[in-house]
C-alpha cells in the first residue's frame, strides 16, 4: 500500500533538538519515515503516529496540532537499556472530511497490525478511537477495548459521532467483534445513571476514579487485558494536563498516568496506544506535552521489559491454584507467573464456545482477586466475564 499518500512525513528542522553524545536519546535512534513507501516494516517494535484532525473534538479543535508538540519533548528524553527499534511515520494528514481521515487512519494501522509493528496514536479528539477499532477488523478476532478518561462518550443518537459520543458507534457496528469494553477513571458526576446502568447491562467493566486511585496498582489487570487502549488526557487533572479545553480540577495526576502506561506497556495484548485531546492552545510552557512525552517514555520503557509470560500451556513457568468455593460445583482456577508475579483466573466454557474466544478464556486479575476466592466469594471481574461467555 502506498502509505505516503496519508502521511506527511516529520520535519526534523521544527524540532529543537541536537544529537546527543554517544547517540542516548531516544530522537537519535528514531527512524524518520521520509515519504517513500517502506516495503519492509516487520524490522519495527512501533510506530509512532500523528494525526492533523480536530474537527469532531469537542471544544477542542486544536488537539489537531498535539503531535508536533509532544514529539519535540519525547525525542529529547534518554532512552532506559532496551533498544528499541522506533519509525515515526509523520502525521496523517487531514481529509477533505473527516470520514476521510478516519479512512486514512484505519489503512494505515491495518498494515502495521499486518507488520505486527504496535503503533502509538499522537494528536486528535476521543473520536479517533472509531477508526482505530475498525482497523482490527480484517484480523478476524474478537477484542477489548480500554478507555482512560473521566466520561463513557456514548451517544445519544446513533448517528452521532464526536469525541464524546464515539462509543454508540463501536457497540453498534456490524459485524462486531469487541468482547469487553472497560473504562478506566470515570468520573461519576459526568456520566449519566442510564449509562452506568448500560454498562453493567453489557457486562463492561468501568473504575470510578476515586476508587481507582486508592489502589492504583488495581489497574494493572485491567491494563493488561486490552488489546487496544485510548487514552483521555482530560482524564488527568487541570493541575497536571492544563492543555485541554475540558480540563478538569478532579483527575489522575501525571505519575499515574506515568504507571499506567508502563502497564500498557509491560502487557504483551496491547496492540495499540493512543494520546488524545491535547490541545497546545490551552497549555502553557508546553506542561501537557512534555507530560504526555513522559507518558509514552514509560510506554516504552514498559515495551522493553515485555516478559511473555501468560500461561498459555507451553509457558510451564507458573504455579496453579484451586479454590473451591462453597455450594458451587466449580471452584476458580488461578494461574501465577514466577517470573513476574502476574495473575490469571480460568473461564469455564464448553468446547464450542472455547474455540471462539480462547483469548477470552485466561482473565488478568491480581492478587486481590485470589485473596477474594479464598474468602469464598466471586471476584467481579471472574463473573463479568463468565457472564459473557454464557
Amino acid at each position: 500500500m502506498e502509505l505516503s499518500l496519508y502521511l506527511e512525513p516529520v520535519d526534523p528542522a521544527h524540532f529543537d533538538f541536537t544529537a546527543s553524545q554517544g547517540g542516548s536519546r531516544i530522537g537519535d535512534k528514531i527512524k524518520l519515515f521520509s515519504g517513500d513507501d517502506v516495503e519492509d516494516l516487520k524490522g519495527y517494535d512501533i510506530a509512532i503516529v500523528g494525526v492533523q484532525e480536530g474537527r469532531n473534538a469537542i471544544n477542542n479543535s486544536a488537539c489537531a496540532l498535539a503531535a508536533p508538540q509532544v514529539r519535540k519533548y519525547l525525542y529529547q528524553l534518554y532512552r532506559n537499556s532496551t533498544e528499541l527499534n522506533i519509525i515515526d511515520f509523520g502525521d496523517i494528514r487531514q481529509g477533505n472530511e473527516i470520514k476521510d481521515t478516519y479512512f486514512a487512519l484505519r489503512e494505515v494501522l491495518k498494515e502495521l497490525h499486518k507488520a505486527e509493528v504496535l503503533p502509538v496514536i499522537i494528536g486528535g479528539g476521543n473520536d479517533l478511537t472509531y477508526p482505530i477499532y475498525l482497523s482490527y477488523e480484517d484480523q478476524k478476532k474478537i477484542i477489548n477495548m480500554l478507555a482512560i478518561d473521566s466520561r463513557f462518550d456514548l451517544a445519544k443518537r446513533e448517528e452521532d459521532i464526536h469525541s464524546r459520543a464515539y462509543l454508540s458507534k463501536i457497540i453498534l457496528h456490524k459485524p462486531n467483534f469487541l468482547f469487553n469494553y472497560a473504562n478506566i477513571g470515570y468520573q461519576t458526576f459526568f456520566v449519566d445513571p442510564d449509562a452506568i446502568k448500560l454498562m453493567n447491562k453489557l457486562y463492561f467493566d468501568t473504575h470510578r476514579l476515586g476508587a481507582v486511585r486508592e489502589h492504583i496498582e488495581e489497574t494493572e489487570p485491567v491494563i493488561r487485558n486490552a488489546d487496544t487502549i485510548s487514552f483521555d488526557i482530560g482524564a488527568i487533572r487541570q493541575s497536571d494536563a492544563p492543555g485541554n479545553a475540558n480540563a478538569t480540577p478532579n483527575g489522575f495526576t501525571g505519575e499515574e498516568a506515568c504507571q499506567m502506561m508502563r502497564y500498557a506497556g509491560l502487557s504483551e495484548k496491547v496492540s495499540s496506544v493512543g494520546l488524545f485531546e491535547i490541545n497546545p492552545d490551552y497549555d502553557p510552557h508546553n506542561q501537557t506535552a512534555q507530560l504526555a512525552a513522559q507518558m509514552l517514555w514509560y510506554f516504552l520503557d514498559g515495551f522493553g521489559s515485555r516478559s511473555n509470560d501468560f500461561p498459555d500451556g507451553t509457558n510451564g513457568d507458573y504455579i496453579k491454584y484451586y479454590v473451591k468455593l462453597e455450594g458451587s460445583k466449580e471452584g476458580i482456577v488461578f494461574y501465577k507467573s514466577k517470573a513476574t508475579d502476574r495473575w490469571w483466573m480460568e473461564i469455564p466454557v464448553s468446547e464450542e464456545k472455547r474455540s471462539k474466544f480462547r483469548r477470552h478464556l485466561m482473565v488478568p486479575c491480581s492478587y486481590h482477586d485470589y485473596q477474594t476466592a479464598c474468602n469464598n466469594e466471586i471476584p467481579d471481574r471472574w463473573w463479568r466475564a463468565y457472564q459473557k461467555l454464557m
